[in-house]
Parts: C-alpha cells; sequence; structure tokens
C-alpha cells in the first residue's frame, strides 16, 4: 500500500491540470445527492453507471447527429495492460468536473485527465492469492459517486470508499467471505444517504443479497437476502433440505432507482447448481427474477420471477429500464427487461403487474407467457436450440429512446443443449452441475431495436457472432453499440442504417458507450479490451 501511495502522489505532481487543481482547492462538497438525482442534466457529467437512475442509458445530447456522426475521429487512447482471461474493460467511466473515474480487471483504477486520457493517479487493491468465483471473471463494472468519496466493490467481495482526489482508501468493509465463492464485480448505485451493492458466486455454494451502506462510515443499513427462509414468503418454493442456504441468486447487475415511489428494482441471478434441478424443486424463489424493495428498509414490494425454477443459468441481472409510457390509452409507470430467457418484458413499475411478455429472439424453448405469468414452456433443453447460457442477451446495458418509443438492446441467438449432471458441493467449489454443448455454426448476434408498447421488432442490425455489447442512445437519434469482433459502430434510430464504424482491436465485451460535454464538444468513449478511447468530431476551431 505504501508504494501505491508514493505512485499516487507522482502522478499528481507529474501530470497537474487547471481543472484538477481547481478542484482540489474548491471547499464545495463534491457531487451531492442532488446532482444525482438531476441525472444527465448537467451535459458535461455522467455521474453513475446507466447516466441517471432510470436506466435508460439515453443521452440528451445532440451535437452529434445521424449526418455528421461519420466524421467522429478518436481524440485519445488509454491503455491499462491488466487483461486477463480474455476479459478486459467491462465498465462504464464516471465524469465530473473534467476527471474520468474509471475500473479495471483486477481491482486498478483510474482518475483520468478526460481532455488527454493521462492519468492523475493510479489505485490497485492487493488481491489474496485464493480467490474463488473473483479468479474465474476479474472484472469491475464501474464506480459509485458521491461527494469526493468513490465507491468500489472488489474480487475479494470487499466494499471500498477512495478520496476521489488522491485515490487513497477512506473505509473497507467485508461484504461476505470470499473463500466460499462470494466476489463483487458491480458498480455501486448511491441514493441519498446510501451505497447500494449486490454481491456475486451463483455458480458457487452462495446465498445471494443486495446491500445498503452508509457512504461516510461504511456501516450496513439492510440486508435482502434474494433466497428466502423457510418462514419467509417465497420460502415454500424451495425444499425443506437446507439447499436454500447455498441456492444462489447472486445481484451483480447495478440496478435502477424510483425516486418518487422510493423503490430500488435489481435482478437475480440463477439458482445453484445451475443446470441440476433435481435437489431443488420448486420456483426457487427469488432467483432469475425482478425485485423492487423500499430504498430505506430493503423490504421486498413485489417481484416477478422470469424464467421459474431456471436450468439454463439464465440469470436476470439486467439493468431494470424504467418509462412512463401510454399503455392502453392511459398513462403508466413501467419497467422493461429484456432477459436473457429471450423474452423481452413490460411490468407496471407501482405494482409488478406483468403489461407485456413476448419474445424478442427466435428462441424455441417458449414463445408466449401464459396466464399466469409464467412462460410456457415447449423445450425443456433435452432437445437443443435454446438460449445457451450467455442467453438471448445477458448483463450488457440495453438503452431507451423515450421520444420514439424504442428500446436498444443486443441480442444473442445460439443454439444450446443443456446435460444436467448432479455436482458435488463444498464451500468455495464451482458446483454448475453439467454441461452445455453449443453449435457455433448457428449462432449470430444483433442490435434490434424493440417497441416498447407492442414488443415488435422495428429493425435489426445483424452481427457475424453473438456479442455482449451494450447500447446507447442520443436525443439526436443515433444509437452506438459494438460488436465480438470490436467493432465500434453508430447507427441511426429511426431506421438501423449503419452510419459508422471504427475497429478497436479488442471484442467489446460487456461494456456500452457513455457521452458527455467537454469543452463545447461531445465525447463519446467506449471501453475495448485493455483500450478506452474517447472520439469527437473534429474541432473546427483549430482550423
Amino acid at each position: 500500500m505504501r508504494l501505491t501511495r508514493l505512485v499516487v502522489i507522482a502522478t499528481l505532481f507529474a501530470l497537474p491540470s487547471s481543472a484538477w487543481l481547481a478542484a482540489r482547492q474548491d471547499p464545495a462538497p463534491g457531487v451531492t445527492s442532488q446532482d444525482l438525482l438531476q441525472g444527465l442534466k448537467d451535459p458535461t457529467s455522467w455521474l453513475t453507471y446507466s447516466g441517471d437512475y432510470s436506466g435508460r442509458r439515453h443521452s440528451p445530447l445532440t451535437q452529434i447527429t445521424p449526418d455528421n456522426v461519420h466524421r467522429l475521429v478518436p481524440q485519445w487512447t488509454f491503455q491499462t495492460g491488466t487483461m486477463t482471461r480474455g476479459r478486459g474493460f467491462e465498465t462504464t467511466p464516471l465524469v465530473s468536473d473534467g476527471v474520468l473515474y474509471v475500473t479495471g480487471s483486477n481491482n486498478f483504477a483510474w482518475a483520468l485527465d478526460a481532455r488527454t486520457g493521462r492519468p492523475f493517479w493510479r489505485y490497485r487493491r492487493e488481491l489474496p492469492d485464493d480467490l474463488t468465483y473473483g479468479a474465474s471473471a476479474p472484472v469491475n463494472r464501474g464506480f459509485g459517486l458521491l461527494g469526493d468519496q468513490l465507491f468500489m466493490v472488489t474480487l475479494d467481495a470487499h466494499l471500498l470508499a477512495l478520496d476521489r482526489r488522491t485515490g487513497s482508501i477512506l473505509w473497507d468493509v467485508e461484504l461476505a467471505d470470499y473463500h466460499i465463492g462470494y466476489a463483487a464485480t458491480m458498480a455501486p448505485l448511491v441514493i441519498g444517504d446510501k451505497v447500494i451493492v449486490g454481491i456475486s458466486g451463483g455458480e458457487y455454494p452462495t446465498r445471494g443479497f443486495i446491500d445498503a451502506y452508509d457512504p461516510e462510515t461504511g456501516a450496513r443499513h439492510w440486508r435482502f437476502y434474494t433466497i428466502p427462509t423457510a418462514d419467509e414468503p417465497g420460502g415454500d418454493t424451495w425444499p425443506f433440505t437446507g439447499v436454500r442456504e447455498r441456492g444462489g441468486g447472486g445481484t451483480w447487475a447495478t440496478g435502477s432507482y424510483d425516486p418518487e415511489l422510493n423503490l430500488l428494482y435489481w435482478g437475480t441471478g440463477n439458482p445453484n447448481p445451475d443446470y441440476y434441478g433435481a435437489d431443488r424443486l420448486g420456483d426457487n424463489l427469488y432467483t432469475a427474477s425482478l425485485v423492487a424493495l423500499d430504498a430505506d428498509t430493503g423490504l421486498l414490494r413485489w417481484h416477478y420471477q422470469f424464467t421459474p425454477h431456471d436450468t439454463h443459468d439464465w440469470d436476470s441481472n439486467h439493468v431494470p429500464v424504467q418509462a412512463d409510457i401510454m399503455w392502453e390509452g392511459r398513462p403508466r409507470q413501467v419497467v422493461m427487461v429484456a432477459n436473457r430467457n429471450g423474452f423481452f418484458y413490460v411490468l407496471d413499475r407501482v405494482t409488478g403487474e406483468l403489461l407485456l411478455g413476448t419474445p424478442f429472439t427466435d428462441t424455441t424453448w417458449a414463445r408466449e407467457i401464459g396466464p399466469d405469468g409464467r412462460p410456457i414452456v415447449l423445450n425443456d433443453g433435452s432437445q437443443g436450440c435454446l438460449p445457451d447460457y450467455w442467453g438471448g442477451t445477458n448483463f450488457m446495458p440495453p438503452s431507451f429512446d423515450p421520444v420514439r418509443g424504442l428500446f436498444f438492446v443486443t441480442a444473442r441467438e445460439t443454439c444450446a443443449t443443456f446435460i444436467p449432471q448432479k455436482p458435488e458441493i463444498a464451500p468455495g467449489r464451482r458446483s454448475s452441475g453439467g454441461t452445455v454443448w453449443v453449435d457455433s455454426d448457428k449462432g449470430y448476434g444483433a442490435l434490434r431495436a424493440i417497441d416498447v408498447t407492442t414488443g415488435e421488432r422495428r429493425w435489426e442490425f445483424r452481427y457475424p457472432t453473438p456479442t455482449l455489447a451494450g447500447v446507447l442512445s442520443t436525443a439526436a437519434g443515433v444509437v452506438f453499440a459494438g460488436d465480438n469482433e470490436g467493432n465500434f459502430m453508430a447507427f441511426d434510430a429511426d431506421t438501423g442504417e449503419n452510419l459508422w464504424h471504427y475497429p478497436t482491436g479488442s471484442s467489446i465485451w460487456g461494456a456500452a458507450a457513455m457521452t458527455h460535454m467537454l469543452d463545447g464538444r461531445q465525447h463519446v468513449l467506449i471501453p475495448a479490451g485493455t483500450t478506452l478511447t474517447s472520439f469527437a468530431l473534429p474541432d473546427e476551431r483549430a482550423r
């Protein structure tokens, strides 16, 4: 840690910036709760994982348009050199006062000059050698931000608070014991006086939860377990054999928040074991679900389970997207999910009532939702050609354009056969419960635009292989997305026409673009592999 602090100090003095020095000398409280509530109204900022609490990842910026997006050029690149196991950046950078805050694999983190990409400081957590889940997926998806504090979760299942001016640690709390399979990879969600975090580890015999912590002290306010006890609602959907204590239900994707209803919306992961369900008969609540929690107490208000008794690793670790739309002639407050099981859902976000459930992929395991809200299963997996374990989509963020009423999502068309097998259960040992055979010749990916009132596809753009790149849309009618081959692309939101592309050189995996204004110019940033690249239109003032 002493060496890290010396590097931090040297970097700060070596790379001065007028914006950075001004921020350090300014006694203002930094980013406030009101700033977070305002979301993307300040065009120079991107203060939370999805840009705002709604989860829409839809920017109001209009400088880059369908007519001029073809002129985008790189402004700078930042390379980390930290890629491991084929996975690099999965983060969404935050930006405030001209400074970017970025996390990387193996719990590296940086503060970067948004004008040049040069670092002000670097942080690296010293991780133990005996990581369990954290060793197999050593990624991190971003910071939370409040005041002059940054919040980051770690592969050994801790939550850290860092001083955003120096990168030094302010406090460090343990979320769970990493030895038995826990880790943490998601971007914290800061709401008011709480830092909300989830946990990874559903492929290990763990019990998922969502936590709220005090940003000043690290004290825990509340915890919601995604696997209920026997005497709690939903407890009867598990066998009374001790399975629930290791039932899975990880919460490793960032949720969304409705300040007026004071409700958190959070997706939950697969039950454990992933593919073998004979020892956990029942629906296995609250796995593969969306839960709505009271933000003050963590108490469950409602839930909707997308895939009861999941045996295909179809997590619902997605960003729940909120909208206020007209539904059958009257306004409705809704929350939308394009799910790993291949269905697109629209739910009333006050009550959890299902309004729409329809396939957005060509999956054959089910084609409709029954009157009871459950999918009508046609193919349990033994006949092949189900969405694979990565699903019809995954954790990569979608976006929603409220003016066009279009939900943009990366869809994956795959053909998989699931072969269950009873696993040996042991703490810290992976227990997937079978194998999966995937026919790679039948797979492809697509960016799809879905009409949220009907579930119909307005357009699609096909990729050569299934991809895990996320999506960003803007008010100017531009949609930014990418593919597994490393192409970062721009599309016309109305037609799906491919307007521009840039070869990044690395697969865009799990990450989505973000955008902000800087010195009067709109910048778009994309993480790919070990590189973060910033794009903008040519600066006409320099001519």
